[in-house]
């Protein structure tokens, strides 16, 4: 099976398509990377690669960025997915698609309220949740239009190789630099009540990598935990950890209100017999451990 993943080089796209080619996938992705917005490019790239699947990954995917450039946001998160569709509409009709969206199309809501499924309204704020949810629409209109796409809805995932600007990992970085000294022990944080979903990234490639096969269904799938976790919390085990106590400071800077994002993988377990495997402690113990063995690269070059 010959697969392209779009996005192949970053944190979810490496770890993917070593998965696949364990699997003895043949893969295109860090390697032959296309520019996405480029129909001509893409379109040349299919017709002469001819993949069995592709799974759709490239995007803007931190907020904050989305937010200091919404045109960018909408140039490759919306219109690059509508680029792919359509390339693989006019030149691979038959392709497996794997069309990433996010969790953020749903919006947030109460801490208390029932985790999010597939049939919760959208309701996206911001830019990058808008462009993800026109993405994860036009998705649709291409599946009624007879291709073949499963559309995920990931919810957060981290792991050994998460950049550092999302909070858990940067939560673990700062701790890692603590520890070497290289930073002073005060721990500036925003909001910790706020409530989100944390997968294990190698769960999240174990959904991708069985919807790829031949034969899986269609349709639309969260990826979840199912499990609410404060963002306190998370912190809390990160700090349990560390071999330094550092002070926990709030910044205004950071601060937003309370809210919660959660989901319901059900109908993903029911489809494709798909159940989370790691622990959210075990995910941020490898996390922080994976922090403190790149400052100690980084130290030694």
């Amino acid at each position: 099976m010959r697969v392209w993943i779009t996005g192949g080089a970053g944190f979810v796209g490496q770890r993917l398509a070593g998965r696949l080619a364990a699997e003895s996938a043949e893969v295109d992705g860090a390697d032959h990377e296309v520019d996405v917005t480029d129909l001509g490019a893409v379109r040349a790239f299919l017709a002469e690669r001819q993949p069995d699947a592709i799974v759709h990954l490239a995007g803007i995917t931190f907020v904050p960025d989305a937010d200091r450039d919404p045109l960018l946001s909408w140039r490759v998160n919306y219109a690059g997915t509508r680029t792919v569709l359509e390339a693989a509409r006019l030149e691979t009709p038959g392709v497996r698609i794997v069309a990433v969206s996010s969790a953020m199309i749903y919006g947030t809501q109460a801490a208390e309220a029932a985790p999010f499924d597939e049939s919760a309204p959208l309701r996206p704020s911001g830019p990058y949740a808008i462009t993800k949810a026109s993405a994860d629409l036009i998705a649709g209109c291409y599946a009624e239009g007879g291709l073949d796409i499963a559309r995920v809805r990931p919810f957060n995932h981290t792991g050994p190789g998460r950049p550092p600007h999302f909070v858990e990992s940067s939560f673990a970085r700062q701790i890692a630099a603590m520890e070497r000294g290289d930073l002073e022990p005060v721990m500036r944080v925003g909001n910790l009540e706020s409530v989100r979903d944390f997968l294990h990234v190698d769960d999240v490639v174990d959904a991708y990598a069985r919807l790829v096969q031949p034969g899986s269904p269609a349709g639309v799938f969260n990826v979840a935990s199912g499990q609410p976790t404060r963002i306190r919390d998370l912190l809390d085990s990160l700090l349990a950890r560390a071999t330094v106590s550092p002070r926990v400071e709030s910044d205004p800077v950071l601060w937003r209100a309370t809210d919660a994002n959660v989901g319901n993988a059900r109908r993903l377990s029911e489809a494709i017999g798909w159940e989370p495997r790691h622990t959210l402690e075990e995910t941020l113990g490898e996390l922080l451990e994976d922090w403190r063995e790149r400052l100690e690269r980084e130290a030694g070059l």
